[in-house]
């Protein structure tokens, strides 16, 4: 670092849609950083008066009590308020830049979509010419008071470094790994890989694998913890807001691989841990039946959309397979599940549930 020159802040965007109580989890325990975090929450639309119930807990005219769960100890005691929080619409956010230190609370206008919240809050953070890196951060997680000190030193030691992960971890499970950084990818499938995700580690103890072998084994990273850099998000381009909900981040690793030699690095910072809920929004859930129809819906359409941009030919064999996935979600008698797939391989762009 320079002589003279101000700690680096790391930019911190967390898309919030009908889930306040999680997004604040989220803030006490991101705010306790180690490194200077800038955050940027981006209501998308919520109809549960999400926006008006953030601000009111960074008054401190709602008192927020930290959860009765070993986690607990990452946002325990609640932070001093008020906190400093400036709320603005989205027109604002992408015109101007953040003030330092203050949450900048952004209310979309509209349900803008998994990869539509995220480019708001990156646009209006990367307006901060100081703010080099952006990590996009599921809502419903909790972090490590050095998560962002992790990160940005991972960045600092390779400059050609363009989108970066970390250890992800079940919330209601700290023990197991939900995934390290990312994900393989099968084409044929159109399924990620979870890399390590299983694995039962003690808190404390490091992970199975080391930082190149997760690098190697990774050919996207989990959109719940995904770290970029500013010349990334300038060259490759902002989020793809084709899908709506799913595919994302894949479509961004895919993108930025296309550069060829141009491409960005993968990295991995691997003393940076988060602890994630998974799927609370939408009820996404990786379990066998858990998954909803507005998940099933989504997931399809954008399994279809990524395959038309960079694989075509594999578009006729992915229909069969959804229809297959039709006749399983029909036997297992959820017919409401079978409709939403239905609907997303006749090109319906969304759903009804």
């Amino acid at each position: 670092m320079k002589v003279g020159r101000k700690p680096p802040r790391l930019g911190v965007v967390l898309v919030n849609w009908n889930r306040h109580a999680f997004t604040t989890e989220c803030l006490e325990s991101l705010l306790r950083s180690t490194a200077a975090v800038q955050v940027a929450v981006v209501d998308n639309a919520s109809a549960d008066g999400s926006a008006d119930r953030i601000e009111a807990w960074a008054s401190g005219a709602e008192v927020w009590t930290p959860p009765d769960h070993p986690l607990g100890r990452l946002s325990t005691p609640p932070l001093p308020k008020p906190v400093a929080l400036r709320r603005m619409t989205g027109a604002q956010a992408r015109a101007e830049p953040p003030q330092p230190g203050v949450v900048s609370l952004i209310d979309s206008g509209d349900n803008l979509g998994f990869a539509g919240g995220n480019n708001l809050g990156l646009a209006h953070l990367f307006n901060d010419p100081e703010i080099e890196i952006v990590w996009l951060l599921n809502n419903d997680t909790v972090t490590a008071p050095d998560a962002a000190a992790a990160l940005l030193a991972r960045f600092a030691a390779d400059p050609q470094l363009g989108m970066c992960g970390t250890i992800v971890r079940f919330y209601f499970r700290p023990d197991t790994i939900q995934v390290l950084s990312g994900y393989r990818f099968g084409a044929l499938t159109g399924t990620g890989s979870p890399v390590a995700g299983g694995a039962v580690v003690a808190d404390g103890e490091r992970p199975p694998m080391s930082e190149p072998q997760v690098v190697a084994a990774t050919d996207f990273i989990i959109g719940a913890s995904l770290a970029v850099s500013r010349g990334f998000y300038e060259t490759v381009g902002p989020m793809s807001e084709r899908y709506f909900l799913y595919f994302e981040e894949i479509d961004w690793a895919t993108r930025n691989r296309r550069l060829g030699a141009r491409a960005f690095h993968t990295g991995y910072a691997s003393d940076a841990t988060i602890w994630h809920k998974e799927g609370g929004s939408i009820g996404s859930g990786g379990g066998k039946g858990g998954r909803s129809a507005m998940s099933d819906f989504y997931l399809q359409r954008a399994k279809l959309k990524y395959f038309a941009a960079f694989a075509p030919w594999l578009l006729p064999f992915h229909y069969a397979l959804g229809l297959a996935l039709v006749a399983r979600r029909l036997a297992r008698r959820q017919p409401d599940k079978a409709r939403a797939i239905l609907a997303a391989l006749a090109g319906r762009e969304r759903s009804s549930g």
